[in-house]
Order: C-alpha cells, then sequence, then structure tokens
C-alpha cells in the first residue's frame, strides 16, 4: 500500500490518534492516510496538541505519549508512514515526538491542505500559515448548538477554518432538528479503505451480533430548547434489552466496559459482554472481532437519533466493509445509504426483529450485500475525491 507516488502536493491530517490510541481510532486515521495517498497526495499524521492524551493503561489523562505513540507507531509503519507523522505536545513539559519541531513546522508552511478531522486539533498562529485548513466533524450536533448560543470559543475555532465538513449528511434539511447559523457545512462520511477488510472468516451460526461501544458517557449531556440531549449510549441499549430473549435463535453481545451491577443486567437478559479495551488495544483483535461477528446491531446517541442528523458509524461503516450486515439505529442517514439489505435502519424493537430475520433468510447474500454497500458508498477513494474537490483541492 506504501507504493503510490505523490503528485498532487502535501497534506496534514490531524486529529486524536495519539490522544486516544484505540483500534478504532487508529482505523479511522490509517483510511484518511491510506486513502490519500491513493489519490496521489503525500500525507502526514501531525498531532499538535495543547492537551494532555488519554492513557487507557490507566484510564485516565496523562501527559506522557510515549505509551500510546508505541501502540500506535506499528500500523502507520506497516502502512507506509514511519517517517511521516509527528506529536507535539504544546502544554508544559510536553515532548515532540516522530518528525522535529522544525520539521513540522516547516511541513506547516509547504502543505497545500490540512485536515482537522474530529475538529480536535485547536488551531494557534503557526496553523495559520497552512494554505487550506479544512474541519471535518465526526460528531454533528453540538458544536451547532455552541454557535446558535453564540458561543465565542466555538465560532472563532470554526471561523478559522475554510471548509466545513460533517457526517451528519441531513444537517440543513428541513427534517432535522439542528440550528444552522453562522457557517455553511458539507456532508461526507467515513472513508473506507476496502482492502484492509477483507473478511477471510466464514458465516458462523454460532457467533453474535454485537458491537464495540462506551456503555455511558458524562457531561457531554446538551440543554437545549428546554429539552437535555443526550450523548451517552446506555439510555439507548436500555430499550432493547429483551432482543436475546425475543430473538434466542441468534446471540447478542456487548463489547462494553461497564460495571458489575451493568454485568449482571445484561446477562440477566441474555446478553454476552466482553471488554471494549481488551478488544481495542490491538488492531488485529478489533478487526477479526468485527469480520468474525454474525453482524452488526448497535443504537446511536440521542444527539445525532432525535434531530435527525443523518450521523453514520465510522465503525458501522468497517462491518459493512468486513461483509458483515448492519442493524443500527435511524438518525436519518436511510436517506442517503440503501436499507433492506445488508444494512438496515431501525426505530422500534420490532424493526430490529424483522432485521435479523430478513438477515438469517439469506445470511450470505445479505453479507455480499453489505460489502457492496461499503464499496459503493465508503471506498476511501471516492469519499476524499468528492471531499478534496469541494474544499477547491
Amino acid at each position: 500500500m506504501a507504493s503510490e507516488r505523490p503528485t498532487k502536493g502535501k497534506i496534514v491530517v490531524s486529529g486524536i490518534l495519539f490522544w486516544y490510541p484505540l483500534a478504532g481510532v487508529t482505523y479511522q486515521f490509517l483510511h484518511y492516510l491510506v486513502g490519500l495517498r491513493r489519490l496521489g497526495y503525500d500525507p502526514y499524521y501531525i498531532e499538535d496538541s495543547g492537551s494532555w492524551i488519554y492513557d487507557p493503561r490507566i484510564n485516565d489523562l496523562s501527559p506522557d505519549a510515549w505509551g500510546n505513540i508505541e501502540a500506535v507507531l506499528p500500523a502507520l509503519e506497516l502502512h507506509g508512514f514511519g517517517n511521516r507523522w509527528a506529536f507535539r505536545g504544546n502544554y508544559p513539559d510536553g515532548k515532540c515526538y516522530g518528525m522535529t519541531e522544525p520539521q513540522i513546522l516547516q511541513l506547516f508552511r509547504d502543505a497545500d491542505a490540512f485536515l482537522n478531522v474530529t475538529g480536535a486539533q485547536e488551531l494557534r498562529e503557526e496553523h495559520l500559515v497552512l494554505k487550506r485548513r479544512i474541519y471535518v466533524e465526526s460528531d454533528p450536533f453540538a458544536a451547532q448548538i455552541k454557535v446558535a448560543r453564540g458561543e465565542a470559543a466555538i465560532i472563532d475555532a470554526l471561523a478559522a477554518h475554510d471548509t466545513l465538513f460533517s457526517f451528519g449528511e441531513n444537517l440543513g434539511a428541513q427534517d432535522c432538528d439542528v440550528p444552522m447559523e453562522k457557517f455553511r457545512w458539507l456532508p461526507t462520511r467515513q472513508p473506507v479503505v476496502l482492502e484492509l477488510w477483507t473478511n477471510s472468516h466464514g458465516p458462523d451460526p454460532k457467533t453474535a451480533y454485537n458491537t464495540i461501544t462506551t456503555w455511558h458517557n458524562a457531561g457531554k449531556d446538551i440543554a437545549w430548547r428546554e429539552q437535555i440531549w443526550y450523548w451517552t449510549k446506555d439510555r439507548e441499549f436500555e430499550k432493547f434489552l429483551d432482543l436475546p430473549r425475543l430473538r434466542p435463535t441468534v446471540a447478542f453481545e456487548l463489547a462494553a466496559g461497564v460495571d458489575g451491577k451493568v454485568k449482571r443486567l445484561l446477562n440477566d437478559h441474555g446478553w454476552r459482554q466482553v471488554s471494549s479495551i481488551e478488544m481495542s488495544r490491538d488492531v488485529e483483535v478489533y478487526r477479526n472481532y468485527i469480520q468474525g461477528s454474525r453482524g452488526e446491531f448497535t443504537v446511536a446517541r440521542d444527539q445525532y437519533v432525535r434531530p435527525n442528523t443523518g450521523w453514520f458509524s465510522d465503525r458501522s461503516a468497517c462491518y459493512l466493509a468486513a461483509g458483515r450486515p448492519v442493524i443500527t439505529q435511524e438518525t436519518g442517514f436511510s436517506k442517503f445509504l440503501p436499507t433492506g439489505r445488508g444494512l438496515f435502519g431501525f426505530k422500534t424493537q420490532d424493526d430490529v426483529l424483522k432485521a435479523v430475520d430478513v438477515i438469517e433468510s439469506d445470511y450470505e447474500g445479505n453479507c455480499q450485500a453489505a460489502r457492496e454497500i461499503a464499496a459503493e458508498y465508503f471506498a476511501a477513494e471516492k469519499v476524499l475525491a468528492r471531499l478534496m474537490e469541494r474544499a477547491g483541492l
């Protein structure tokens, strides 16, 4: 995959690859880097963070990024990016790894564009020399609400970019309840390098419909228009706890970190449960878990569902690329992606049960349809070519 010769200029990709060194995030950024290189660009990954990293070994923030870098670096090296990365800790006693600080600053001057994927990279004076600054939002709703409230920090951060993209493909539509003020948001979706997900696992009826997720999140709920819009997923999963009892012929499993009380709740309702951290520490373990599944059953956060954002999960796109059917909560994405074979959106428990029945009636056909959806709608070359074109590159 490292043989493509760049012809279109240098692109700096930034985000949370080192900040959050779990496998799903690693794949997210590999898809951008490999996809851009295949299009003829010369991509680099630079994380120039003013924030301490999250260290999964201690489940807390830390100023020492080296353990995270060690976890991610083999994947970068494997795909030809061993000398095209840097982490600079822009905080007291923060260190610079990979490319040197002078090399980073020179790259900023030379690069043709900067992709701020997830919007995690704060822009400082040295970043403003970058010729084109592109914001790629993976989580719609929160930023738009903050803009509508007039919060200066997010308004200034967004205004420092030339073009704004969002995984919320339905933003701005009449049936989307997200305020659109001050900025124009263009739709995009997660690119996937299909070859990374080519699946040699044969169908096995004993494997489960599963997903890799966080059960509970705190601190990101949003008050807006006299309502609370929730970020945490447990509220949604709890609506569907009876699925294993209603379809005992198939298995359901959650890879999620939970306490003893929640584990008993899941087990009592017939769910299997494994650790999301253990499934996410290593890129091969993560990929094997997805490839070896029966398919994905998952929910979406209330902030995506209730306002009808059109958001779709990058992890679900990986299931599709692995040729595994996906049953996921409707966010409005079915306006943009085909459903009913390989991919199913649901609003009710009955919708889920019907989707399982359709899949199980022709499992191999639904696996093939899943892969075809990934190839048509998520292939990195297609997604990124369209993004770069609309960004003026």
